[in-house]
């Protein structure tokens, strides 16, 4: 029998929906606040059962709050996501129709590139190939900035790739739409699309998935087959790249989460 839910466990949902995504600590600090507002037993390690009553009462209602992790800095994440639409009903009340291809085009960019990036100039150039209705420009970039707002996308310097949100909510339809390059991450087992990938065996590890996994280990090898990880593993130098050019080398692929190295 599921456990009671609470007004505490209420207020939380009703915070967290307004957000649409909360990184982990932030719903630390909420689920802390929801308990001792409704004067609710707290323990400070027990947000996921907190949260796993939540989404035993949202299951009819085909709902969940979702784990993710943010593919940049490895940080947690919860999202809510509704488990009875696709990626083209949860975005449909919110944007026109060549809009919602505009943004599936640039998926198709962002998820078969070897970075997990794509260029705001290789975006606008799609504006020429929408078959819904053509879009200038000028209009492109502003409904990009609407997509970065509503965090369906992120973007820094002019490149672009999927917010957490977005991550979080399509995994599912991404997986299964993209079959032949989408993978999951060898540690934590969540999409990866800015990562790294074994030159050997081909599976894949997020950026930070590989910083954390790699931090003890004098020789890095991959997890799966046991050859050399020929990658340049981010925020570390190794014994043999201390020269500037193979430290830029990867710095550079941390910042922009190469995939193939």
């Amino acid at each position: 029998m599921a456990a009671q839910m609470t007004d505490a466990h209420r207020r939380f949902l009703q915070v967290l929906m307004s957000h649409g995504i909360m990184e982990g600590s932030e719903a630390r600090k909420l689920h802390r606040r929801c308990c001792e507002i409704h004067k609710v037993y707290y323990a400070h390690d027990k947000l996921d059962d907190f949260i796993s009553t939540i989404n035993s009462h949202l299951q009819p209602l085909f709902m969940q709050i979702r784990k993710g992790m943010s593919e940049g800095d490895g940080r947690a994440h919860y999202a809510l996501v509704n488990l009875a639409e696709t990626e083209i009903t949860k975005m449909a009340s919110d944007y026109t129709e060549n809009e919602l291809e505009l943004f599936r085009k640039t998926m198709d960019l962002i998820i078969l590139s070897e970075n997990g990036f794509a260029s705001s100039t290789d975006i606008l150039n799609l504006t020429d190939q929408l078959k819904t209705k053509k879009m200038k420009k000028k209009e492109a970039e502003q409904v990009l900035k609407v997509f970065v707002e509503d965090k369906w996308l992120s973007e820094r310097n002019g490149e672009y790739t999927l917010h957490t949100r977005c991550i979080i909510e399509m995994e599912q339809y991404i997986l299964s739409n993209y079959q032949d390059v989408a993978r999951k991450c060898n540690i934590c087992h969540s999409l990866a699309i800015q990562s790294q990938i074994c030159e050997s065996c081909g599976i894949g590890m997020h950026l930070p998935c590989v910083r954390k996994y790699f931090r003890a280990q004098t020789e890095p090898r991959c997890p799966q087959c046991n050859d050399f990880w020929s990658c340049d593993i981010p925020g570390m130098n190794r014994i043999d790249s201390q020269s500037p050019s193979k430290t830029g080398r990867a710095e550079k692929s941390f910042i922009l989460g190469t995939r193939r190295c």
